[in-house]
């Protein structure tokens, strides 16, 4: 008989993917579309399946992020486990790399960056560790009103999770490995909170002048006290773009990373920051998708009442507890499920309480059969 802490884990697991994570799974350089580096599917199929692709490929099957102490590892170069693409795109200087992701969730506010980075005479064979990066495109907090404010990753979703590169004119042709990258600072109040989500492309640029720029390896980009990695955006702040600077001044129609913005302090946002030091306890909606789910801990709808004598003064045979609960779609009276996931480690935290007759009659299977799914209480 199975479990019913594996029944509930199987129920959990399944329902936080609707609030997954996402990656770039197309890239229209110049007009022409390319397939994007399918982390969900192309890793679980045989080498001679998989399809050629201007797109790194990552072990992140999980969606998953780069966390702060990984800034001096490869995986901050281009997602974890990082390996070059097999072809590249070509795109004339001046024009325009736009990279479409599948979701993004709402609650994930942060930076998009985008870097370059010359590979030589072959971005498929290239050492990713060689590569020096110089900035061209960076959007940070666009609007301060209230926070946690609008940034660069809520102008993506609201331009349908698609985000517009601009190749700088000036720069010398060649082979160059481009980094985009979202920086989801929800929880970046706490050191080590930092999510980093980067994503490579390879290119060939044609055209253009003799620009090029000096950059800055993968590994030395970030440090995990920036300004910009350690900060809190539920409080009143000011933001600095992290990395190094433009390489290319504002011709990239980018926000310098040398600005700073201010949110304003509102009474909410104060009260918001006082009862959290991280992140709202909120639950997370996406792009693609958005839940409702009760909050932990709320109250569980009360036991069917008793059932009623009859006029002889005899008290009718009680139905089913499980049948009568399902009939009146309540959740099972007798137990409690609590569910908690954060970031992408999940646990499960369950008790049950079952009358000893119920428990000789019926399976945990059955029980949880009874259970819907807007009863699960989740957090990410």
């Amino acid at each position: 008989m199975p479990s019913f802490t594996a029944t509930a884990f199987a129920l959990a697991a399944g329902a936080s993917l609707v609030s997954a994570h996402g990656y770039v799974q197309t890239i229209i350089v110049d007009g022409t579309t390319y397939a994007g580096f399918d982390v969900t599917s192309t890793p679980y199929m045989d080498d001679a399946s998989k399809p050629d692709s201007i797109g790194w490929s990552t072990s992140a099957t999980d969606l998953g992020f780069v966390a702060p102490d990984a800034y001096a590892s490869g995986d901050i170069i281009c997602h974890r486990d990082g390996a070059n693409a097999a072809i590249s795109a070509e795109v004339t200087a001046g024009g325009t790399v736009q990279l479409v992701w599948n979701t993004w969730p709402e609650s994930h506010h942060g930076p998009v960056i985008d870097y370059l980075a010359n590979c030589g005479d072959d971005c498929s064979t290239v050492d990713k560790t060689t590569l020096e990066f110089f900035k061209i495109d960076a959007s940070g907090l666009l609007d301060d009103t209230t926070a946690p404010g609008s940034w660069g990753s809520d102008k993506l979703i609201s331009d349908d999770l698609t985000w517009t590169v601009t190749i700088p004119s000036t720069l010398a042709p060649g082979n160059y490995v481009l980094r985009h990258e979202m920086i989801a600072l929800h929880s970046a109040g706490n050191s080590g909170g930092a999510q980093n989500y980067p994503q490579c492309v390879n290119l060939k640029v044609t055209g253009g002048g003799s620009a090029a720029p000096t950059g800055t390896l993968g590994e030395a980009l970030y440090s995990a006290d920036d300004a910009g990695i350690l900060v809190n955006i539920y409080q009143s702040l000011t933001y600095s773009m992290p990395g190094p600077s433009l390489a290319f001044g504002s011709e990239a129609d980018s926000d310098s990373g040398a600005a700073t913005s201010s949110v304003a302090t509102s009474a909410a946002a104060a009260t918001s920051a006082a009862a959290t030091a991280t992140s709202p306890a909120a639950a997370e909606t996406t792009a693609a998708a958005t839940t409702t789910a009760a909050p932990i801990g709320s109250r569980l709808p009360d036991p069917p009442a008793p059932t009623p004598p009859r006029k002889n003064g005899r008290r009718r045979k009680p139905t089913s507890v499980l049948r009568r609960s399902a009939a009146n779609h309540y959740f099972f009276p007798y137990l409690h499920l609590t569910a908690a996931l954060q970031c992408d480690i999940c646990w499960i935290t369950t008790s049950a309480r079952v009358g000893a007759a119920v428990r000789q009659r019926h399976s945990t299977t059955t029980i949880m059969s009874l259970i819907p799914i807007g009863h699960l209480s989740m957090t990410f």
